[in-house]
């Protein structure tokens, strides 16, 4: 049964207020512990639109860019540990097409993603005071006192002599002591004012066994000799180039990926420069105040790579750095990590507990290029064993295909490994996601951005994801798409795929993933939010496709885990 209710929405930015819909879904008796509560609208109006700053129409006709206004993009949410019912949530607002949105936005919510209210840090980009015209990759923290911290990607574009489409790139952390009420203005970690080198893919971690320790990671991507008439970079997009950078090295098979450029068969070089893209990482111990210079932890070497650098902290102390590693090994794609006992002071030569094997994601019916997670991994630590958890896009599991107009792929379902030993060794990738076969197109079979934590009791792990089980491309053009959770009990093995069931859909009803903006495929964000709330809910936050380029984000509390 589906009951649905009228909500407030409250801004702070602009004093607009927004009427939204929540929608509670009864879960038919089936022995289950949890319960989802009402599925409600996080995001409100688009707070930029009267924002002039900027300058859209230049950016549009210096750049060629596209801006989708009334979009938000990748979510982060985290919740305070001295009140778990206060959330803070970042995304992209107003998204461009070739790289970053007018500015990162921040929510908060102080009842556990019932109501939700504008809390954007200012003096970021241009649209909030800021000297920057674009943001990207917002992150969100709590520190143990409950000092709120938000991680900003910021780059002015510059096209088309310049090899990445940005003139400089930047990392600002703002900081607020009242729990995310209101904000100081933004430190400066890096700045690098050179259109040669992009700084990507960040994250910012609070030591949840160290109070005060702040750690901030990222790739940093370097060309040499520079390269001003290569016409496949010049994107300030680390994930697209990281893909064309991968092809590079190995080609594709026997479609080209949605984000190469000609030519993508035969596995010969098409950039004609080296490269670099070390792990950097930047360390605060006064949460967030202040900041050491930034380090590089891991260099792989020339014309290799690590992308989206995730600190991680294990309840003895130690400090994991885990990343994508690209034509690190033999196996070419890997998630590898670096460890420190000394609270980031040294670091170990890198260890590896995967490699990915993976195809991307299309369009279940037309076949039209999503800009999904592949390459990319979720990450998470048991509160209380130490136990650490990773999901991602695999396609190794099915020999069935995905064909469409466009082509034929391999199917990419969502992986799960675990390491109890604090990553001496690791389990052998499971599928976890619970998309049913479908003969008819098996194309509704992929299932993709998985996001995965532990609850606070370290009893349950939640995954996240999307499939397009429900989708009968009716209308034609409509490619339904949908938002699942599924959960394993601790107690149990779960690196046995037997152990994982108690599906959910958070969704109320399908969505068409064609009407997601367009920035190197359909793109709801290379990641969403997913956090523990307390010892026993998980909080998602997820983008959902309204109308044609239109986008809004949702919650949909999990409680009562395992």
């Amino acid at each position: 049964m589906i009951n649905c209710t009228k909500r407030l929405f409250l801004r702070r930015l602009g004093s607009s207020s927004l009427l939204g819909t929540v929608c509670a879904i009864g879960i038919a008796s089936s022995g289950l512990a949890q319960s989802l509560g009402p599925l409600v609208q996080v995001t409100g109006p688009d707070p930029f639109a009267s924002c002039t700053k900027d300058n859209v129409h230049q950016q549009e006709t210096a750049y060629g860019s596209v801006l989708y206004p009334n979009t938000v993009i990748e979510p982060w949410v985290a919740s305070d540990p001295t009140n778990p019912s206060r959330l803070l949530v970042g995304h992209h607002q107003d998204r461009w097409n070739d790289g970053g949105a007018r500015g990162l936005v921040g929510v908060a919510s102080s009842d556990l993603g019932a109501t939700w209210a504008d809390t954007t840090p200012q003096g970021v980009t241009e649209c909030t005071g800021g000297q920057y015209a674009r943001g990207s990759d917002p992150w969100t923290a709590f520190a143990n006192d409950g000092t709120a911290l938000f991680l900003s990607l910021v780059v002015d574009p510059a096209k088309p002599q310049t090899p990445f489409g940005a003139r400089n790139s930047a990392l600002l952390v703002s900081r607020s002591t009242d729990h995310g009420a209101t904000w100081g203005g933004p430190v400066t970690l890096i700045d690098t004012k050179t259109s040669h080198a992009l700084n990507d893919k960040d994250s910012l971690t609070a030591d949840p066994t160290s109070n005060g320790r702040v750690y901030v990671a990222w790739d940093q991507l370097s060309v040499f000799p520079p390269s001003q008439t290569d016409p496949v970079l010049r994107t300030s997009e680390g994930i697209p180039l990281a893909r064309d950078l991968l092809n590079s090295k190995t080609g594709a098979s026997s479609v080209c990926e949605p984000f190469t450029k000609p030519p993508c068969k035969g596995g010969a070089p098409f950039f004609k420069f080296n490269f670099t893209g070390p792990s950097i990482l930047s360390l605060s111990i006064d949460n967030g105040q202040t900041f050491a210079a930034p380090q590089a932890i891991y260099s792989p070497g020339t014309n290799k790579q690590t992308i989206d650098n995730l600190v991680q902290v294990t309840p003895n102390g130690d400090v994991y750095d885990f990343f994508t590693a690209i034509n690190v090994t033999s196996a070419i794609l890997n998630i590898g990590y670096v460890r420190s006992t000394n609270k980031g002071v040294n670091w170990s030569l890198p260890s590896f507990a995967t490699d990915i094997q993976v195809a991307g994601v299309v369009s279940p019916d037309s076949g039209q290029p999503l800009r999904d997670a592949s390459i990319l991994y979720s990450i998470s630590v048991n509160p209380v064993s130490g136990a650490i958890y990773l999901a991602w896009q695999d396609d190794r599991f099915t020999a069935t295909t995905c064909t469409t107009p466009t082509g034929t792929i391999p199917i990419d379902s969502i992986a799960f490994i675990q390491s109890l030993d604090g990553g001496v060794t690791w389990s052998t990738p499971i599928k976890i996601n619970q998309t049913p076969p479908n003969v008819t197109n098996p194309c509704r079979q992929q299932a993709f951005v998985p996001a995965i934590v532990a609850t606070g009791d370290g009893k349950a792990i939640v995954v996240t994801y999307y499939d397009f089980r429900n989708d009968t491309n009716t209308p034609a053009g409509f490619e339904g798409t949908d938002y699942f959770a599924v959960i394993c009990n601790t107690g149990t093995d779960c690196s046995n795929g037997a152990n994982w069931g108690d599906e959910q859909r958070l969704t109320t009803a399908s969505f068409n993933i064609l009407n997601a903006p367009i920035a190197r495929g359909h793109f709801l964000g290379d990641y969403m939010g997913l956090a523990a709330s307390g010892p026993t809910t998980a909080v998602p936050v997820f983008g959902v496709a309204t109308t044609p380029n239109v986008t809004v984000e949702y919650t949909r509390v999990i409680s009562g885990l395992p």
